[in-house]
């Protein structure tokens, strides 16, 4: 069931009216957890026994560490939990990775043998709710957290649909509290959460799949070399895309959430913005990053333990953040890039160059920001690529420079316009488009730098902000009538 479908509309418009008709909150608790249930279930009813699994397992075990008699004992309810959950998370999303690299690794030596077929199905939202129970289970084994006495409430923890299958992931001592009152939506939060609906499918159903997605899917269908311009134009696309459809499923989850009286963390704080790798990773998907610097880095030694085993540490963390994404060797480079970036980004802070007094100025600033969605470009062709010989092909045509110049002639002979220098099967419209989105999304992204989504609209004169939504609903109904794209996300 998908944000962006009248069948999701249905759904949510049903259960909000059905949750405020209760008056018992414990009802309406119940009645939230069976309503997430059947959101599950309408991808594919059986996986829901793995929720259940999930849930059970870590309930009886953290109940159980604050109990053990030894240290000992509670760690061995921790490796319970962690070999229950990362098992089954290994299996349904790595286990057909595995299976197809052994019969590769069988072929290339000679041997004549099959491991098997790599043909396992992915679980919706496997990924989000997995690290969402460990981290309960974690939290209650450091003595962060007390056990939850209602299963209840903490079945709806793990359970509750609006960040169920793409985040962002929630932490148990960002949303048990919540359940200890009876909580409906307020009229100023079914405003702002209507309000932040509109806005996530129109930054999903307008921009992601209406304007950039038809650039992506014809560049990087593309075999062979796509040349400079063309090469850059469905990599900018994809940046844009990729953060709308992402953004936007994070934008209605929260709006979905405050309508039924439930406050989620945003997941994201104009990444495009960030000044170096660091602040990126402090905007870009802050509920996952968060999560692995809590859980994976610091316990590693984080920058504790000396230089080098901080960039190992570095290495360690992203390339496991990568392979989160999905089982392939894209985004195990995609990950290594990304740390290979913190390591330099941490190498250059040691050097007198960053401390020019230049960087601290507006105009050092704008650099530097520009220089890291740079570099973020050339992540997010392996994020897209098919495989990695079009990777390495997208690259080398981003950085082509003869065809940089190249094309800066082409447009300086009298006669010759730009578009008859735009390769025709893309058309100098799509180039266009790509051109006025991506430079809209970075001033947008530089511009509320140090702000959020609502404190820029409750800025706006209430006129303005009416007429700017009531424009965002138009656009996303009338784009709505076409097909219903699932988020990138959910593939995660």
């Amino acid at each position: 069931m998908l944000f962006n479908s009248y069948t999701f509309f249905i759904f949510f418009v049903v259960v909000l009216v059905i949750s405020r008709w209760l008056a018992n909150w414990s009802w309406r608790k119940s009645f939230l957890l069976i309503a997430s249930y059947a959101f599950y279930a309408a991808w594919n009813p059986p996986f829901v026994v793995l929720l259940w699994i999930s849930t059970l397992i870590d309930w009886h075990v953290s109940k159980r560490i604050p109990m053990a008699r030894s240290a000992a004992i509670r760690k061995l309810y921790l490796w319970v939990s962690l070999a229950s959950n990362l098992g089954m998370l290994s299996y349904f999303k790595y286990g057909g990775f595995l299976i197809g690299n052994l019969n590769s690794i069988a072929d290339s030596i000679g041997l004549n043998h099959q491991f098997g077929r790599p043909s396992i199905i992915l679980p919706v939202g496997i990924s989000f709710y997995t690290f969402q129970t460990l981290s309960y289970t974690i939290d209650v084994y450091r003595g962060n957290l007390r056990p939850w006495h209602s299963f209840l409430d903490y079945a709806l923890y793990v359970t509750f649909f609006p960040q169920l299958v793409a985040g962002p992931i929630v932490r148990a001592s960002e949303f048990l509290p919540q359940c200890t009152e009876d909580r409906k939506g307020t009229r100023e939060q079914l405003g702002w959460g209507f309000s932040l609906l509109v806005i996530g499918l129109f930054s999903k159903v307008v921009i992601a799949d209406g304007l950039m997605a038809p650039v992506v899917e014809r560049v990087y269908s593309l075999e062979g070399h796509a040349g400079f311009l063309t090469a850059w134009t469905g990599t900018l696309a994809f940046s844009v895309q990729i953060f709308c459809d992402f953004y936007g499923y994070s934008t209605c989850a929260v709006g979905a959430a405050l309508c039924l009286g439930f406050s989620l963390p945003d997941n994201f704080r104009w990444p495009y913005a960030a000044i170096g790798f660091s602040d990126f990773w402090s905007r870009w998907h802050i509920s996952l990053s968060s999560w692995l610097r809590d859980y994976l880095y610091i316990p590693l030694g984080g920058s504790r333990k000396g230089r080098a085993r901080t960039y190992v540490n570095l290495s360690v963390t992203m390339l496991l953040g990568g392979l989160w994404h999905g089982a392939s060797w894209m985004f195990v480079i995609w990950g290594a890039l990304h740390g290979g970036y913190l390591i330099l980004e941490r190498l250059i802070a040691q050097t007198r160059v960053a401390k020019f007094p230049v960087w601290g100025s507006r105009i050092g600033k704008g650099l530097l920001s520009g220089f890291t969605f740079f570099l973020v470009c050339f992540t997010w062709v392996f994020f897209r690529a098919r495989d990695i010989r079009q990777a390495f092909a997208m690259c080398s045509d981003m950085l082509d420079l003869r065809q940089v110049v190249s094309f800066a002639r082409s447009l300086i002979v009298v006669g010759q316009s730009v578009s008859s220098s735009c390769p025709v099967w893309l058309g100098f419209t799509k180039y266009g488009i790509t051109c006025v989105c991506t430079l809209s999304l970075l001033i947008v992204h530089w511009s509320l730098r140090e702000s959020d989504t609502e404190s820029f609209f409750k800025r706006l004169p209430w006129v303005c902000r009416s007429l700017l939504l009531a424009a965002m609903l138009y656009l996303v109904a009338i784009s709505m009538a076409g097909e219903d794209r699932a988020f990138i996300y959910f593939q995660f």
